[in-house]
């Protein structure tokens, strides 16, 4: 048993209550077993315990990435696949011309993530026709920012089966041109597919290696705990690898707390199979996730109204799965005590989930593990934030997405619509539990442009627009560090022993270089870590 520890500030933001103040807290086992005034220190100290003092350094409770997709956040980027916006679809493709040069052509894929065609200058959606060009062999496979769409050359779509004649997975779709020819563009579904056995060719030590890395490099911005959401409905490639964990747990190499979602479906027996043997403090599967929708940016956000700029008549998106089966779905899992977390982006998917979530309340409270939640809930009818508080719906939302195109809501759904996205102020005052995180790798994991965002509602880089998008739904850095800790905590059913730093408590807090309360919010995006603990254990 490691001794006793014992962490001192006068900047300790337990995380109740708005302020910091001196604290003196002691470890024990893993857990805070004391929190007192630090001129009580020689009294109330134990014998021979360490004595860590930050002086007048923030301490807060370690952030916990509330949605993740550590899979492919690992993967881009790392020595198997790259990371890469672009500005055009020509500059994309010499981007992989140059990566390629730094992986052997052994027959194995060419991978990248990040491009979002709105952005580009013209903003038009590639083809094939450029990856062709400077790759008429290798198959080459490039993910969308936004990871609902997938960008294949013609070798990757041999690779992966896909020919004029194929029918794509419900739920998804092959683009194909004027005369009717495949583009090279996969959506939806069929781009989970396609990713899952793209992904399927690295080999379990690959995969090792690389969440090993990117544990590390969480560990170095704070981050204590990651929620790993599953990224598709398709049976085996939701990308939740337990096997990866459990040999890092093995080899006492699992530095970050990880609650684990697999795809919800008709068999129960994947998660409670896990939820047998993952009993720890480190490693836990709480529940499920499922997708009712898709996003705005694309059309497949699930609206209540058409879109503003239809691409057709009636363009109001879909859901990706029918009501009636989702609810199917929830109400089996509810009914067996697992709590469900359901991908919802346009107000007819938000209602609908919620609608659901009500009825599993009603018949069978909350759930023993986790708690019942919505993803993303970009555009949310404010009755219905009404219905979430009166059954305490966790929101589980990610900041960095207000900012990332702010003129895409205007130009998708229109002024009325794009005023009430991303509620965030809203949320707190209706008494709707948030839950922060990241949605990485769509964004980077990067929890400072998260705090920075749920401030300013500016982006990160360029601080645009000035004065924040829709600004009246800013809030303040205490109550963003808690939706980032206690927030989380809720959403994986770990209120009791995660989120603040009380008695009790797991020991999982960081040192700030920056005291992020009273700092101004530029000096956010510069604020580091001087040190990482996770059960009292340093881990950075």
């Amino acid at each position: 048993m490691p001794k006793p520890l014992i962490v001192t500030s006068t900047r300790v933001f337990t995380g109740v209550g708005d302020g910091a103040r001196p604290l003196a807290l002691l470890v024990e086992d893993g857990r805070i077993a004391d929190a007192f005034p630090p001129e009580l220190l020689a009294e109330r100290a134990p014998a021979g315990a360490e004595h860590v003092d930050f002086g007048d350094a923030l301490v807060t409770p370690g952030l916990h990435d509330a949605h993740m997709h550590v899979l492919h956040a690992a993967l881009f980027p790392s020595a198997l696949a790259t990371e890469h916006a672009g500005t055009s679809e020509a500059e994309c493709v010499a981007h992989m011309r140059a990566f390629a040069a730094m992986r052997p052509d052994d027959g194995s894929w060419l991978m990248s993530h990040g491009w979002r065609e709105t952005l580009w200058d013209p903003p038009l959606m590639p083809s094939r026709a450029s990856l062709d060009e400077a790759f008429p062999n290798r198959p080459v496979a490039m993910y969308s920012g936004d990871a609902h769409t997938l960008w294949v050359n013609s070798a990757g779509l041999a690779r992966l089966g896909i020919c004029e004649e194929s029918v794509p997975p419900e739920g998804g779709a092959y683009e194909r041109d004027e005369r009717g020819r495949l583009t090279g563009i996969l959506q939806e579904t069929a781009a989970m597919v396609a990713v899952a056995q793209v992904v399927g060719s690295f080999s379990t030590e690959e995969l090792v290696g690389i969440y090993r890395d990117f544990f590390a490099r969480l560990s170095s911005m704070g981050i204590t705990g990651v929620c790993d959401m599953a990224l598709s409905t398709i049976p085996g490639g939701d990308g939740i690898n337990a096997n990866v964990y459990e040999a890092l747990l093995a080899a006492g190499e699992l530095d970050v707390r990880a609650h684990l979602f697999p795809c919800l479906g008709d068999d129960l027996a994947q998660l409670e199979d896990l939820q047998a043997r993952l009993t720890g403090e480190m490693l836990r599967a709480p529940g499920f996730k499922q997708f009712f929708d898709g996003v705005s940016s694309q059309h497949t956000a699930w609206c209540s109204e058409p879109y503003a700029n239809p691409r057709f008549a009636g363009d109001a998106g879909r859901p990706t799965i029918e009501p009636a089966r989702m609810r199917e779905l929830v109400l089996g899992a509810a009914g067996r005590g697992h709590a469900v977390r359901i991908h919802t982006i346009g107000d007819a998917a938000v209602s609908e989930a919620i609608s659901i979530f009500e009825e599993a309340h009603a018949r069978f409270g909350r759930p023993t593990q986790g708690a019942h939640t919505i993803e993303h809930v970009e555009d949310i009818a404010a009755a219905d934030i009404a219905r979430m508080a009166r059954i305490g719906l966790v929101a589980s939302v990610q900041p960095p997405h207000v900012t990332i195109d702010c003129s895409q809501p205007d130009r998708d759904l229109g002024p009325e619509r794009a005023a009430r996205m991303w509620p965030f102020a809203t949320f707190l005052r209706a008494g709707v539990p948030m839950a922060f995180g990241t949605d990485a790798p769509v964004v980077p994991p990067d929890p400072m442009e998260v705090l920075y965002t749920a401030v300013t509602r500016q982006h990160p880089s360029t601080h645009e627009p000035a004065g924040g998008w829709h600004a009246q739904e800013r809030v303040s850095v205490a109550d963003a560090l808690r939706a980032y800790a206690a927030g989380s905590a809720v959403a994986v059913g770990r209120a009791d022993e995660l989120g603040t730093l009380e008695p009790g408590k797991l020991a999982d807090l960081v040192a700030w270089d920056v005291d992020l309360l009273s700092c101004e919010p530029d000096e956010l995006l510069g604020a580091r870590p001087l040190a990482t603990f996770v059960g009292g254990r340093r881990v950075s």
